[in-house]
């Protein structure tokens, strides 16, 4: 089943579009120090060659401002400057040739330093994200809603909205970003119905690898599957590289986007008489470079695996000292146990046309 995607504005945050029923763009943020160039560079090569597509960093100083034009020019990816309360840094880092800003223009300065740096972006074609976040919403707002409310975080984004367009600028994006799942999923549908800008969707402070990913999961996921969302980052209390892997398998698992290696594997049994879970370990972590689609199946017994995996491109399925190797559903081969990662891989290096 396709999910039909809402219908917004498209952008452009350098070379990629963003809304107007583009694919969702999956980004994510550095977690270095934006001042040493080589190590966020580094990172930056790593979040990428993962499938990362857009890539943020935070400007603390003008020391930041300076590397930005190092990065920017060795980056491989587009580059989003995140900046807080001196609008000096935005118009340093449009300077420095950023491909996008991520900023909340309510507390850059006023309505003087918000002009300077739309007028500056503007002129660059340079988008803005307006990045609302429910930890930080306006002293009035939580008095008159009572709280950090979805309608809340919706009527300080509109706030920001209005006074972008007052200026006529239109190359916006929007985050209403919650710690609380169902405060942000529903935050986003007030506002998938008011505005038609292209929204990035992220749970903000998700917490760990586990926890992390299952908010994120359910937050990023139910907003996708009613068609809501142009661009998504899962943050992560983790290295930035699994952000970018569990956006992909979220958006896979709603059949939004395809990349890389997908491994099917059973939860294991009391049949299972091999090491399932290190297979299974050892085999993500060798295809994580893989960009090609492939769906690869491990499963644990041969009473099960060929056919709960039937529509895996290939397989192996675990017995006694030996196990056997399978294509869509068909056994191809019986193989020792202990050559069944080996003889796998073979077989996905010639379905893919390429070593693994």
């Amino acid at each position: 089943m396709k999910i039909p995607r809402r219908k917004t504005r498209q952008i452009r945050v350098g070379n990629v579009p963003v809304g107007g029923g583009e694919p969702i763009v999956v980004q994510s943020m550095c977690n270095t120090d934006t001042r040493d160039v080589g190590a966020t560079l580094a990172q930056i090569g790593r979040l990428a060659e993962a499938g990362c597509e857009l890539v943020r960093l935070a400007v603390l100083d003008q020391r930041a401002v300076k590397a930005l034009e190092a990065i920017k020019g060795e980056s491989p990816i587009p580059i989003i400057a995140d900046i807080h309360f001196d609008h000096r840094l935005a118009l340093g880092s449009l300077a420095a040739g950023v491909d996008g800003l991520r900023l909340n223009p309510g507390n850059i300065g006023g309505e003087r330093a918000v002009s300077r740096v739309v007028r500056a972006a503007a002129e660059r074609r340079v988008p803005i994200r307006i990045g609302v976040n429910s930890g930080s919403l306006d002293k009035d707002l939580l008095s008159q809603y009572g709280g950090a409310t979805p309608e809340a975080m919706v009527e300080s984004a509109l706030r920001q909205i209005r006074l972008l367009e007052s200026l006529s600028f239109h190359e916006i994006k929007i985050s209403l970003k919650s710690s609380r799942v169902l405060d942000m999923v529903a935050a986003y549908r007030i506002l998938a119905d008011t505005v038609d800008y292209p929204l990035h969707l992220g749970v903000t402070e998700a917490g760990t690898l586990v926890s992390g990913t299952v908010k994120s999961a359910l937050g990023i996921g139910i907003l996708l599957a009613e068609g809501i969302g142009d661009t998504v980052r899962v943050s992560l209390t983790s290295d930035p590289t699994d952000e970018v892997r569990v956006a992909y398998e979220i958006l896979r698992a709603l059949g939004l986007r395809e990349r890389g290696i997908e491994v099917i594997s059973c939860p294991t049994c009391g049949r299972c008489e091999i090491d399932l879970i290190g297979l299974a370990q050892a085999l993500e972590g060798r295809l994580l470079k893989v960009k090609t689609p492939l769906k690869v199946a491990i499963m644990g017994c041969v009473v099960n695996g060929p056919g709960e995996a039937r529509d895996a491109d290939v397989g192996i399925a675990g017995g006694r000292g030996q196990g056997i190797l399978f294509r869509k559903g068909e056994v191809i081969d019986k193989v020792p146990e202990d050559e069944l990662m080996p003889r796998l891989l073979k077989e996905i290096s010639l379905l893919l046309g390429e070593e693994v």
